[in-house]
């Protein structure tokens, strides 16, 4: 299994639409010329943006966190520029870009490190072979203050890892649970 390069990135994203929208480049510069947090490809990767969808998790109900029974109203919804999460909290996003795995391909995402150095951690399971949709995005607060998200800028980078063998079953053969999904995906059972 080996990481995919840039080249291998833009090649799929034309020819198999693996990334949608896709950005060739990863500098970028805001319409006042300061420089925003990099998203498009990089030499191995390529740097997700994040929605402007947030979904901040509260504890106003002083509900029990159950995954297999997940009570929405935990959450309240955001639509900004700018996600506010509170101290030792987080938030759920969503990518602005809407992934096609290849049957061959195991991606991993890791957190980007302007946000890793400010406490704030992005988690986000693997995109497994033939998985496709937006990916739901996990900010976690670890410090005690109230931590800035900005949409529309980078958050994350995704690894694309090829097998040298197809998988026997892939996400899609078992129909999973978020194939497809779109939005800010709460827990499923």
């Amino acid at each position: 299994m080996s990481i995919k390069s840039d080249k291998w990135i833009r090649r799929m994203a034309q020819e198999q639409e693996m990334i949608s929208p896709f950005a060739q480049e990863q500098v970028r510069y805001g319409e006042k010329g300061d420089r925003l947090i990099s998203y498009g490809t990089s030499s191995y990767g390529y740097d997700v943006r994040c929605a402007d969808e947030f979904k901040i998790f509260t504890n106003v109900h002083s509900v029990t966190v159950d995954p297999k029974n997940f009570d929405e109203s935990s959450f309240v919804d955001v639509k900004s520029d700018v996600c506010i999460i509170p101290p030792n909290s987080f938030a759920l996003a969503r990518t602005v870009e809407y992934f096609k795995i290849p049957r061959s391909v195991l991606t991993v995402c890791l957190g980007k490190s302007t946000y890793a150095r400010c406490g704030i951690i992005v988690n986000v399971t693997p995109l497994e072979p033939e998985w496709e949709g937006h990916v739901t995005l996990e900010f976690s607060n670890t410090t005690p203050l109230p931590a800035k998200i900005y949409a529309n800028e980078g958050v994350a980078q995704m690894l694309f890892f090829e097998s040298d063998e197809v998988c026997a079953t892939s996400y899609a053969d078992r129909g999973g649970k978020y194939q497809g999904q779109t939005g800010v995906t709460l827990p499923q059972t």
